[in-house]
């Protein structure tokens, strides 16, 4: 997919050399960056489900138990 960026001068600078030191196209660089920044901020929110029980007043197996109770009727 393309995307379009606004970079400062500054930053396409340091793309450009940073690409003639590696030999890596800026688009290149672009994607490692972007590849890099998404591993180390996970956008699944798996872990965000723990804990959201602990202010409950009923047990959660309890509820799990009265819950499931409702199928057999």
């Amino acid at each position: 997919m393309r995307t379009v960026l606004d970079l400062p001068d500054s930053q396409v600078e340091g793309l450009k050399r940073l690409g003639e030191r590696n030999g890596l196209s800026r688009a290149e660089l672009v994607r490692r960056a972007v590849a890099e920044y998404l591993s180390k901020h996970p956008t699944d929110d798996t872990d965000s489900a723990f804990g959201l029980w602990r202010n409950r007043a009923e047990d959660g197996l309890k509820y799990q138990q009265r819950i499931r109770e409702e199928w057999d009727e």
